[in-house]
C-alpha cells in the first residue's frame, strides 16, 4: 500500500507550502532525557530555523543473549519515543554487526511497528534488514 493512496494524505500534500527551515539530523546520545529539557531543545531547534528530520542511534547487536538484545531494543524504542515527541519522521539504527539474528529481527520487527505507531519511520544501517 502506498504512504499516498488515501485521499486525505494527497490532499495534505497538495496543500504543503514550503518552509525557510534547515532540516537536521539529531544524534540519540545528544538528545536530553527530559520531556522539559526536550521542550527546550524544540524551542532552540525553531529559535534557530531548524526542524529535526531524523535521530541517529548507535545499537549494539553482537551479544547473543536475549536480555541485552531486549535492552538494546528497548533503548531504540525510547529514541522513537523521543524522536515522536520533536517531531522527527526518521530513526536510523546503525550497529555494525548482529550475532544471534534469531534473537535480533524479531526484537527490530517489534521495534519497527513500535515506530510505525509512533508515526515515524525506521531505517537500518547494518548487516541486517527486515
Amino acid at each position: 500500500m502506498s504512504a499516498t493512496s488515501s485521499p486525505d494524505v494527497e490532499h495534505a500534500i497538495e496543500r504543503c507550502r514550503p518552509a525557510d527551515v534547515t532540516p537536521v539530523t539529531l544524534d540519540a546520545t545528544a538528545l536530553p532525557s527530559t520531556r522539559d529539557d526536550l521542550r527546550d531543545l524544540q524551542s532552540a531547534l525553531d529559535a534557530n530555523d531548524l526542524v529535526p528530520a531524523g535521530v541517529t542511534v548507535e545499537a549494539c547487536f553482537d551479544e547473543s543473549c536475549s536480555y541485552a538484545t531486549q535492552d538494546e531494543a528497548d533503548r531504540v524504542r525510547e529514541c522513537i519515543r523521543t524522536a515522536a515527541f520533536l517531531g522527527a519522521g526518521t530513526v536510523t539504527v546503525e550497529f555494525d554487526s548482529v550475532a544471534d539474528e534469531s534473537k535480533v529481527r524479531p526484537a527490530l520487527a517489534a521495534v519497527r511497528e513500535r515506530a510505525r505507531r509512533e508515526g515515524v519511520t525506521l531505517e537500518l544501517d547494518g548487516p541486517l534488514t527486515l
